[in-house]
């Protein structure tokens, strides 16, 4: 949860009409959108809150509400066993909520593999590739760029030897 908890900012307090345009509102990456939408769902949320950094969940009875950030949910007590398909999420001690708990979002676990897609392939088969053609070696001439008078070595191609 590396999202700052802090006191709300005033006059943006509104409520949501449902899930969806929270999420939409907030620029919950759409991977995490049916992962909330079960929390929302599993703890018996009554309505959502704008409250600037996140959306305030509140929720039935005497449980604290919920705050859905980008990357977390906040506000659930350590004794809370939360069930999301047939897994039991895995709680965090918050550390901006001392006695509450948060859970991370989908997103925050790195890429989400994407189903592939069946690519029909063709049942024709692939032309095969032509042999390439060896190419023929050119021979290297050697070049004379003569002798130092002085050393009696080669001279090199730019006129120099081992005695300049």
């Amino acid at each position: 949860m590396n999202e700052v908890q802090g006191p709300t900012p005033t006059g943006t307090s509104r409520p949501y009409r449902n899930l969806a345009e929270a999420l939409r509102a907030h620029r919950i990456d759409p991977v995490n959108h049916e992962f909330i939408g079960a929390i929302v769902e599993a703890v018996g949320v009554t309505a959502l809150i704008d409250r600037g950094r996140y959306i305030e969940a509140l929720r039935r009875g005497d449980n604290a509400n919920l705050h859905i950030g980008r990357t977390y949910t906040n506000g659930f007590t350590e004794d809370e066993a939360i069930v999301i398909g047939s897994t039991r999420l895995r709680l965090q001690p918050s550390e901006g909520r001392t006695p509450y708990f948060y859970v991370s979002h989908p997103s925050e676990y790195g890429v989400v593999p994407q189903a592939r897609t069946a690519t029909k392939r063709s049942t024709t088969p692939r032309a095969a590739a032509a042999p390439r053609a060896a190419r023929a070696s050119t021979p290297v001439t050697e070049r004379d760029y003569g002798v130092c008078d002085v050393c009696f070595m080669v001279k090199t191609p730019a006129g120099g030897c081992g005695c300049n």
